[in-house]
């Protein structure tokens, strides 16, 4: 009798490839040099910095009125105008209209008329931003996933509910995800974010989102956009991940409703790893996947050897404010 086949993955790999931004604790000299050749993004009156900006960015943002630029600073800094939310979102909302108009940057082509936050240090918002525009400020967005699951009877290790994006989705067609996935809106608490998506990606029933859907942590991560995402690759991506997970009741099972995702299948470990080893999934994702190996017993200090590295870097601190949760 053949022995089972065992993919083995370069988890520590897909880690590095998904929060690709220099951490300091492991390279200052590389974490500096990449600062100082980017633009912190300040608020009037507020610290630590809020975001993170391309000099392609800075030298669009010159042209358009609200914004205060230092350029002889050790490090370099790009201010928004405002003494409040409403002023600084109006400033906001007209530079990225205008550059939207002047076709600038393909990021802004896939406007989607959704406002995202940026948090300051107190849990207030300081502004909000279209978010097609979160990425030429390299703010930190807030996301929800929804890991849908159940167990194989015979190996006893759990099937996730796999999605393909479709190829007319706004960010990385065409590739893997998980069952569903969207953004946080202005306002809106994670769990009524993952009630929404489940609702308009999967077709899952509000009471059976609610009864059966538990929170199990978050990831964080700082990424630069790769080839895959739609638009320019220099942008900075920090962002933090409300995870969430569901065994489905008998019966129930995902479903297309939306032009987001082309399909859903039951892909067991041993399929979802060999998805990790050839890249077929959203870069965002495969952290997921990773912290949900963690939960579920597929990955243990037993059969990875730097699984104490490949933990604590799913749990990024990053240097900006972030959002407190509200109850």
């Amino acid at each position: 009798m053949s022995s089972p086949r065992v993919t083995v993955v370069p988890y520590l790999d897909i880690i590095n490839e998904g929060d690709d931004f220099p951490i300091p604790q492991q390279n200052v000299n590389k974490w500096i040099t990449t600062k100082k050749a980017h633009y912190d993004l300040r608020v009037n009156g507020v610290e630590p910095p809020v975001g993170i900006v391309h000099p392609t960015v800075v030298d669009a943002l010159r042209e358009q009125p609200g914004w205060d630029i230092n350029d002889t600073a050790d490090f370099r800094t790009i201010t928004i105008e405002g003494n409040d939310e409403a002023s600084r979102s109006e400033a906001v909302a007209r530079t990225f209209a205008s550059l939207r108009g002047m076709d600038k940057f393909v990021v802004l082509s896939r406007w989607r008329d959704e406002l995202k936050p940026a948090y300051g240090p107190n849990n207030e918002i300081l502004f909000n931003v279209e978010r097609a525009a979160v990425p030429l400020l390299g703010i930190v967005s807030y996301g929800v996933q929804l890991s849908v699951y159940s167990y194989d009877v015979d190996t006893k290790l759990p099937r996730i509910w796999i999605s393909k994006r479709s190829m007319t989705t706004a960010n990385y067609p065409g590739l893997l995800d998980n069952t569903t996935a969207g953004g946080c809106r202005t306002g809106e608490d994670p769990f009524e974010s993952v009630v929404r998506e489940a609702k308009e990606e999967a077709s899952l029933p509000d009471d059976v989102v609610r009864s059966s859907a538990r929170a199990c942590g978050t990831i964080g991560y700082f990424h630069f956009r790769d080839d895959k995402a739609i638009g320019e690759t220099y942008l900075l991506q920090p962002e933090i991940e409300f995870l969430y997970e569901m065994e489905l009741p008998d019966g129930v099972q995902p479903e297309t409703n939306d032009h987001e995702v082309e399909w859903f299948q039951l892909w067991d470990v041993e399929m979802i790893k060999d998805g990790l080893t050839q890249r077929l999934f959203k870069p965002s994702y495969t952290l997921v996947i990773v912290d949900f190996f963690v939960r579920h017993g597929v990955l243990t200090p037993s059969n990875e050897p730097d699984y104490v590295d490949i933990v604590s870097r799913l749990h990024r601190v990053l240097e900006f404010p972030m959002m407190k949760c509200r109850i």
